[in-house]
């Protein structure tokens, strides 16, 4: 694939939404990606561990930033958080280089979440972030590849839940994006991103690990916003482990129940 001039466009991530929400999102394995309909689904590390309402998109985009000439090198910058909301997931994004960037950060988080290991919250996502075109064939792609031995090999139930006494911890979070192409109404950014993946819980043979990957989104403008086209994943950048001590499965249980995810980045 053949991508335009790079940009210098840089990603913060602001702060969650006031009420947390207790889930959020896979990560990447060094395992070979599931290629659905042209869209490489993020089934990559699920798969590692087996051998993460309808509202109505915005039209408008979000309102201007205020400048400010003490603003902090690594504060939040450009505008503030899109006004809409389509289900769950943030909308309404910026018909600009911009809006394209948060648009995939916010996509990359909702493809990360446990909703994907279940049916019917795992359409109801596809349907939210995906071009019309693509969506009907991905919906029933996935349900194939989330089959009962899939699940069962992951350490989940038939239903996608986890089993009695754990946690299943499925969350994608974003560190920064870069516009890879833009023509107006297309555009291709990569979202790099770290990841959690795993049952949390006492006993458990599948423990929550820690990974790292780029996704890269073919976004397109459909409808009033931005919506995934195609998306592929591939391994780091991944920095050298630190020497913090690995917590035990009750902690973080407790803490991917009490700590929210973010909706929002930018």
């Amino acid at each position: 694939m053949s991508f335009g001039d790079e940009h210098d466009g840089q990603t913060r991530t602001r702060l969650p939404d006031s009420t947390p929400t207790t889930t959020r999102p896979p990560a990447r394995s060094a395992r070979s990606l599931v290629a659905v309909v042209g869209v490489v689904v993020l089934l990559v590390a699920a798969i590692a561990l087996a051998n993460r309402g309808d509202g109505t998109p915005t039209t408008s985009g979000p309102p201007a930033p205020t400048p400010s000439t003490t603003q902090a090198p690594t504060a939040a910058t450009g505008v503030r958080p899109v006004p809409g909301k389509n289900g769950p997931l943030p909308a309404g994004f910026a018909h600009d280089e911009q809006g394209a960037q948060s648009a995939a950060a916010n996509y990359a988080v909702a493809l990360g979440s446990v909703d994907m290991f279940q049916r019917g919250p795992r359409e109801t996502l596809v349907r939210a972030i995906h071009d019309p075109a693509v969506a009907d064939a991905l919906v029933r792609s996935l349900n194939e590849s989330y089959s009962d031995g899939f699940l069962a090999n992951v350490g989940l139930q038939a239903d996608g839940t986890a089993p009695s006494g754990f946690t299943f911890v499925s969350r994608t979070i974003p560190v920064g994006t870069k516009l890879k192409e833009y023509a107006g109404d297309t555009a291709t950014a990569e979202v790099w991103c770290t990841g959690l993946v795993g049952l949390a819980g006492e006993g458990s043979t599948k423990p929550v690990t820690s990974t790292w990957f780029t996704i890269t989104e073919k976004l397109k403008w459909v409808g009033g916003d931005w919506k995934v086209v195609s998306s592929e994943q591939a391994e780091g950048p991944t920095p050298v482990n630190g020497d913090n001590r690995a917590s035990v499965a009750d902690e973080i249980a407790r803490a991917v129940e009490g700590y929210g995810g973010f909706t929002y980045a930018r």
